[in-house]
């Protein structure tokens, strides 16, 4: 059994992660943290009413090491880094869900804030599994990805050596609500999503440094969209070829034996991957015109079960041990 603790456990992406390393067959959750709150993890998040007996506690790295092997850091980006240190220090494996260890140095700092965990940032691995499984094995240090740059890169990753790069890619991305996180905000307030949609960010998103690096492609034009709906993310990418392809076939060959993408020869819904760690694309040409279309649920595939999938393979475990595949239907 691996000894797991989650930090940050008060937010959508904790609640998450605890429920799934609570039924999971091979971690042992031994530790809940939260910065600005203790006491019962009920009374943060009362659905976990008669499931979870684990007081929160508030965080100190030198606790966690002595009870846990692995933690999950569910924390803000810039709080997250200088905790993330002191733990791999300590000798304690972590996965961290924040933007701290995604970039390289310089490109964070563009994007972000000096970098507090120089030395780390180095080893860290990107923790998206089917670019970088066998890293994540040997590593200490997962970056798991952010929800955009996980649905806008399983999409396009498999046509990268397809594209003409004389013309930009063109991204439209829509989430659900969640995605803004526990905290409301303008944007987020009911009266102002309900019935409603509109993009936010437009061409200067801090995910559109994370997609251009990890796919080594400069011209993007990336617009992400909130919708009036709790979770999932739809992600449509339109580029052109250099070559007139059979879209499917690349897909289907690419990603032949992966556990978590399906691919599907009509249109993605949000709902049939809501609740899960799939990623379902679809794509379509026209001539050398690519459509792609990829969905996934923004808190989990984008997040909190991503991280688990890491977390197995840093512990050498199956990757799908635990992880959610059942959607949310109806």
């Amino acid at each position: 059994m691996t000894k797991v603790a989650i930090v940050g456990v008060s937010g959508y992406t904790g609640l998450e992660l605890l429920k799934i390393v609570l039924t999971h067959p091979k971690f042992e959750l031994v530790y809940l943290g939260a910065s600005g709150e203790s006491g019962n993890i009920s009374d943060i998040h009362p659905s976990l009413k008669g499931q979870c007996s684990l007081k929160v506690q508030k965080t100190d790295a030198k606790d966690i090491s002595k009870v846990a092997n692995l933690v999950f850091l569910a924390l803000p980006h810039k709080a997250s880094m200088g905790f993330a240190k002191e733990l791999l220090d300590l000798g304690v494996k972590v996965v961290d869900l924040s933007a701290d260890y995604r970039l390289k140095l310089e490109t964070y700092e563009k994007y972000y804030c000096s970098h507090e965990d120089k030395e780390h940032l180095k080893d860290a691995v990107y923790g998206l599994p089917e670019m970088f499984k066998e890293e994540i094995k040997k590593t200490n240090l997962v970056a798991n990805p952010g929800c955009y740059p996980t649905a806008t890169i399983l999409g396009l990753l498999p046509f990268l050596n397809y594209i003409d790069r004389s013309y930009p890619v063109m991204i439209d991305a829509k989430s659900g609500v969640s995605g803004a996180g526990k905290k409301c905000s303008s944007n987020t307030h009911y009266v102002t999503i309900n019935e409603n949609i509109f993009a936010y960010a437009p061409l200067t998103h801090r995910h559109t440094p994370e997609i251009k690096e990890k796919l080594g492609l400069e011209d993007i034009a990336f617009v992400p969209h909130l919708l009036p709906i709790t979770r999932g993310m739809l992600v449509d990418s339109y580029l052109l070829l250099k070559e007139e392809i059979e879209p499917i076939e690349v897909l289907k060959e690419f990603y032949h034996d992966n556990n978590f993408v399906r691919i599907f020869e009509n249109p993605v819904d949000i709902k049939s991957a809501s609740g899960t760690n799939f990623c379902d694309i679809f794509a379509k040409v026209d001539g050398k015109k690519l459509y792609i279309s990829t969905v996934i649920d923004n808190l989990l595939r984008g997040a909190s079960s991503q991280a688990v999938v890491n977390a197995n393979l840093m512990s050498r475990y199956d990757e799908d041990l635990g992880i959610p595949k059942m959607a949310y239907v109806p």
